[in-house]
């Protein structure tokens, strides 16, 4: 059980409501975090909105943006995380055994530039970071793309530590599904 209350959408409002019952409705079960994440009604309205908007933007593809997340988060060792975005990575083509072993440097399944996002997500993770890696990342994506790909990589790392700060279960409907 979350350390701090799971008060749902109660007492929520205007664009936090909205932003709120968006990501319940297109984007899967986020309710544990968000439950209690609505003590704080802006942290929802801008890091939540924030997301909103990088998927309406579309600055990257669903399958980069993927594999930065789950990358991201079997390097945080977010099981929350993991668990909710494995199957998305699943459900876009990447094979169960690339997902469970993704952070392997020789992991198949990956295109070269799916390996080069991977290998940014987790230097991005590990606050390693070269500048060799980022010329490489500019020969493929815009200076836009990369700042999107740094920020989704950055976020894992500040969702995992609020999941694991306050414990925060992975919803029964996902807890179900396997964590790759």
């Amino acid at each position: 059980m979350s350390r701090i209350d799971n008060i749902g959408k109660q007492g929520l409002e205007g664009r936090a409501l909205e932003v709120f019952e968006i990501v319940e409705r297109d984007y899967g079960a986020f309710g544990n975090m968000l439950g209690v994440l609505a003590h704080r009604p802006a942290s929802i309205e801008h890091i939540y909105g924030l997301l909103l908007q990088s998927a309406k933007d579309a600055l990257i593809t669903r399958r980069h943006l993927e594999i930065v997340l789950v990358t991201a988060s079997r390097e945080n060792q977010c099981q929350y995380c993991v668990s909710h975005h494995a199957p998305k990575l699943g459900a876009l083509g990447i094979d169960a055994h690339t997902v469970d072993n993704i952070l392997d440097p020789d992991v198949p399944g990956l295109d070269p530039v799916e390996r080069l996002v991977r290998d940014y997500a987790s230097a991005v993770t590990r606050q390693r970071v070269t500048d060799r890696l980022v010329e490489r990342m500019r020969e493929h994506f815009s200076q836009e793309q990369v700042v999107e790909l740094t920020l989704r990589a950055s976020l894992c790392a500040f969702f995992a530590r609020f999941n694991e700060a306050l414990e925060i279960e992975v919803e029964e409907d996902v807890a179900g599904t396997p964590a790759h």
